[in-house]
Order: structure tokens, then C-alpha cells, then sequence
């Protein structure tokens, strides 16, 4: 979305020219220059004066454009408009909404920001988080029982000894009503094992069950076969206790039938790079969505001991157009919900349950990052009967989706400098 922004001042014989350019952001560099250097632009000493009330005009003229109609965008069920929350954002990954309206956000390149009341501060006292490849910090989710323990979940990628593999950590937010928000009792509940080299495929999202148990999604870290090794939690779900212990009824758990089989914290195996996951707020069961190679994306649903196939069966192949499996399905393979051929490459997954779309109920909701759109899922059941592009090409790769307590649908953009939206209905 462009908005016009007035960037620079042109004075001529006491007549001013505002000067409007579609860009993202207002230059308040040249806007020093002219006030410090007015000689570099022609303008008298005298004139200074005259600058201020051009500035103080300039305020209210960005006011005025700021408050001018946003572009309504249609679609089959509903026209809406997309608003800027936040930009500027460092590659931003997560987001989670708190109690007070208020707003947690992961930047990839390590930062956990509040944003409150159209302001941002930095939370301090975060593990620290390796900058490597698709790595950083990622998810963001509040414990269910926040509102009383003041605890967050992040994953983020580990580093040791060179190494890297994908951790997640908990701690209590404090100072949200302050300027100096902190996470403090920070402790590290579950970390994958083995590490290994290269900055490939961390996952990872977090997801938290009605039973308040914590699923978090694993990549393979770029090494395919560690998939379908269930003693091996790289490209799996796990599934533990808030506090990283393992449940009794986790499929490999010791004492039960599959001890031995498998690592205790994985609930299902088989995926190669999951970076979208929610609780389908119907059936309480967590829908995952993962990453093909060159085409496979898959939607799944996370049941025990399930094995998704890769890559052992899968709908793609290699980048350079190899053969990774002749095979779609096979025995002991969970097929997908649905796949997509050619990739969209899904990030971020939600369900809508707000109240300001109301013929949205229901539907699910995918960013695309290669596809650089929204997609929307109507879902009878268990099936995907309908789908629907959104925002095709209009503000890029879209790393999150998110429903609000508010009702409004949230989306953050992989950039640089991304930006946190908020689509707001238009009807």
C-alpha cells in the first residue's frame, strides 16, 4: 500500500510548494537540514521564522493525508480495508495479543517489542537468540493462565559450539505499564538435540492445546531423513508440559507401549519445515501447516504418533527439479488436509472466530511468503471445500496471520522493514 507523504519544502518568494512523493516513510532528515542549513536551499537567514510555520503546517497537512480514506479492497465475502499498525519492523515473526490491548511482536533479528497505545518498547532480559540463516528469534505465545502467571513462550535458534538447533523459553513480562518492559525467571524448557551446522529450517510456532499442554513445530534443519527418525525431534511436533516435562500420553513417553521408539516430546513426526500452527477452535485439535521443496506444501493436523510422510512421500521436488519420492502416499503415511502445487510457501496459520466478518466464521487463514498473499480456507469439517487469494502481490511476503480479541484479522510482512497490519471490515 502506498500513502503520500509530504517530504521536503520548496520556498520561493515567500510561497510555499509542498512537495508529495509516494513513499514509505517521512523524511525527517531533510526536514533538520532545511531548518539547520537554509542556505543549502536558497532561503535566507531571514526566512527562518517563516520555516517554523511552514514545519507547523506541514504537521497538520501530514495529519490531514493521514486521515484520508484508506482503499477498499474486494473479495467474495467481504470488502475491507488494510490499515498500518506498526513499520519499520526488523523482519518481524510473531505476534501475540495481551490482556491490556497491548501488543508483543518478534523481530527474526532478535528484538521482542510491547507495542501499546500507538507506541513501541523494546523488552529486555531475552535469552539470546542466534541471527543465523532462517534463524532468530520466532514465536511469541502467552501462557493460557497469564492473566495470573504473567508468563510468555518464545523459540528462538541456539547456538553451541557452532552448532544451532531450535529452543524455547519461558518467562514472566513485567513492566507493561512502564517504558521498561523486562522478562524476568527466564528458563529454558525444552531445546532440540542433537545441533547441528547451517541455518536451515528452525520451524517453528508454538501452539497451546485446551489442556494446556504446549506443542511447538520443528524443522529437519535442511537434513530430510532426520524426519522420519522419530528418536530424533528434528522435523516434528513435540509436545510437552508448560514447564518442558513430558505428558504420560505422549505416543513414545516412558512406560508406554511406544517407549524407546521415538523421543518423548515428539507427538508426530515426518514434516519437514512447519512454520504455521493453530488450535482448530471447534475440535481443540492443533492444525499445522509445513513447507514443501519445490511445490508440497501440505496443511495437517497434528494427531499422536502420526507420520506425515517427509520425505519418504511427498507432493514436490528438489529446487534443481531431482526426484526427492516417486511416492504421494504410502502405508503408515497421514496425508495431508490438502497441498499446494506450486508452493505458496505458508507462513502463519489462523482461524477466524471474531465477530466483525461474520462470513469468515470458521475459515482458516495462510500467509504466503513465495505466493505473497492471503489465503482463506473454507473448511467443512475436516476438508478444504473452497479457497480464496487475498492481497495478491499488494504488500508482499506475509509472515503471520493472526485473528484479534478485537475481531480484526492481523498480518506481519518478512522485510526489512516490515509492517504489522490490521484488516478492518468495509461493509
Amino acid at each position: 500500500m502506498n500513502f503520500y507523504k509530504i517530504v521536503a519544502i520548496e520556498l520561493h518568494q515567500n510561497t510555499l510548494a509542498l512537495i508529495l512523493y509516494r513513499q514509505g516513510s517521512f523524511s525527517k532528515t531533510r526536514l533538520k537540514a532545511l531548518l539547520l542549513f537554509p542556505g543549502r536551499f536558497g532561503i535566507m537567514p531571514g526566512m527562518k521564522k517563516f520555516i517554523f510555520i511552514c514545519l507547523f503546517m506541514l504537521t497538520f497537512l501530514a495529519a490531514v493525508y493521514a486521515q484520508s480514506p484508506a482503499e477498499v479492497i474486494h473479495s467474495q465475502q467481504h470488502n475491507f480495508i488494510l490499515r498500518p499498525i506498526a513499520v519499520g519492523l526488523s523482519r518481524p515473526w510473531g505476534l501475540a495479543f495481551l490482556p491490556d490491548g497491548g501488543m508483543l511482536l518478534t523481530e527474526r533479528t532478535g528484538s521482542l517489542l510491547l507495542i501499546k497505545n500507538d507506541k513501541r518498547y523494546r523488552v529486555s532480559g531475552l535469552p539470546k537468540a542466534a541471527v543465523i540463516g532462517q534463524g532468530g528469534l520466532l514465536d511469541v505465545a502467552l501462557a493460557p493462565d497469564y492473566s495470573s502467571s504473567s508468563l510468555i513462550y518464545l523459540t528462538f535458534a541456539e547456538e553451541e559450539n557452532s552448532l544451532y538447533g531450535t529452543a524455547a523459553a519461558r518467562g514472566q513480562l513485567t513492566g507493561t505499564d512502564s517504558s521498561r518492559p523486562k522478562l524476568q525467571n527466564v528458563e529454558i524448557i525444552y531445546r532440540v538435540s542433537p545441533k547441528s551446522a547451517g541455518g536451515l529450517h528452525f520451524g517453528s510456532r508454538l501452539a497451546f492445546d485446551r489442556q494446556g499442554l504446549l506443542y511447538i513445530s520443528l524443522g529437519e534443519r535442511g537434513t530430510m531423513q532426520r524426519a522420519q527418525n522419530p528418536l530424533d525431534p528434528g522435523g516434528s511436533i513435540v509436545r510437552i508440559n508448560p514447564n518442558g516435562s513430558i505428558p504420560p500420553d505422549n505416543p513414545f513417553a516412558p512406560g508406554s507401549s511406544g517407549a524407546g521408539k521415538g523421543a518423548p516430546e515428539v507427538w508426530s513426526y515426518g514434516t519437514r519445515n512447519s512454520q504455521g500452527m493453530a488450535m482448530h477452535p471447534n475440535t481443540g485439535e492443533i492444525w499445522f501447516h509445513e513447507h514443501g521443496p519445490k511445490g508440497g506444501d501440505e496443511v495437517n493436523i497434528a494427531r499422536k504418533g502420526a507420520n506425515f510422510g517427509w520425505p519418504r512421500t511427498t507432493y514436490g521436488i528438489n529446487y534443481n527439479g531431482t526426484i526427492i519420492s516417486r511416492q504421494t502416499t504410502a502405508p503408515g503415511i497421514t496425508p495431508p488436509i490438502i497441498y499446494w502445487v506450486p508452493s505458496i510457501a505458508p507462513s502463519g496459520l489462523a482461524f477466524y472466530t471474531g465477530s466483525r466478518f461474520k462470513n469468515w466464521q470458521g475459515n482458516a487463514f495462510v500467509g504466503a511468503l513465495a505466493g505473497q498473499h492471503l489465503r482463506r480456507l473454507v473448511l467443512q469439517g475436516n476438508t478444504v471445500r473452497h479457497q480464496e487469494v487475498l492481497l495478491k502481490d499488494k504488500i508482499g511476503r506475509i509472515r503471520d496471520v493472526r485473528t484479534g480479541p478485537d475481531g480484526y484479522i492481523y498480518l506481519l510482512t518478512d522485510a526489512n522493514k516490515g509492517i504489522l497490519y490490521r484488516l478492518e471490515p468495509a461493509d
